[in-house]
């Protein structure tokens, strides 16, 4: 039986995820807000992260969120500790073009989507992927998402690493839950819902006015 791959990302309205952790945890390209997801962080979202990361599961992860784990959870302590020591305990499966050692144990490289599609195809329990904003579009465009979980801040922050890249696929999704917390964070899960559907035969019919015409004229010259 395949494994269930369930995918979660702090995002903000505008679509950003980088560094909601932390101000140190990525600056990279100037970023200059890490740590965002903290100021408006509510009991709802506590209970999101909760069920996700309830029982077994693995993670999967890509290399810079792998580092900025390998960084953290092991040397967890407090109210921490426990997620520290699920974490350690889990397999890490992380994909990364570089050969650096992956020193934080039961860590396991992967080279290709075609790994993670023969982890998937294994036994074991959920993988989990938290952050890891280049591995979304990869996996999306090759079906390997089972469940995605936006958890989306009532913020706006102008510039960063975006969930959907531009290799993200033309997609449909199915929203199978979703839920408003106490402060504004739209928390919504979806599932793959296959092929985008086309442009229904029922549609609005454009006008085919002159200026319609001269419109398309401009588009096609591209100095529209």
């Amino acid at each position: 039986m395949a494994r269930h791959i369930v995918a979660a990302a702090f995002l903000s309205l505008d679509g950003v995820m980088q560094a909601p952790g932390g101000p140190t945890e990525d600056p990279t390209g100037g970023f200059d807000q890490g740590g965002w997801a903290f100021s408006i962080w509510d009991e709802g979202v506590e209970d999101t992260l909760g069920s996700l990361f309830a029982g077994d599961y693995d993670l999967l992860l890509g290399r810079r969120t792998y580092d900025i784990f390998a960084a953290f959870w092991p040397y967890a302590d407090g109210d921490n500790a426990a997620m520290g020591e699920a974490f350690n305990r889990a397999n890490k499966y992380v994909l990364t073009r570089g050969d650096q050692p992956l020193e934080w144990e039961n860590s396991h490289r992967l080279g290709l989507i075609d790994d993670i599609a023969a982890v998937k195809a294994g036994d074991g329990p959920k993988l989990i992927i938290q952050g890891s904003s280049t591995l979304y579009p990869a996996l999306l465009r090759a079906g390997l998402i089972d469940e995605l979980i936006t958890m989306t801040y009532p913020v706006l922050l102008g510039a960063g690493k975006r969930l959907f890249g531009e290799d993200t696929p033309v997609a449909a999704l199915t929203m199978t839950d979703h839920r408003v917390t106490a402060k504004g964070t739209v928390i919504a899960t979806y599932a793959p819902g296959g092929a985008l559907p086309p442009y229904p035969a029922e549609g609005p019919i454009p006008v085919i006015s002159e200026r319609e015409l001269a419109r398309q004229a401009r588009i096609g010259d591209g100095s529209w």
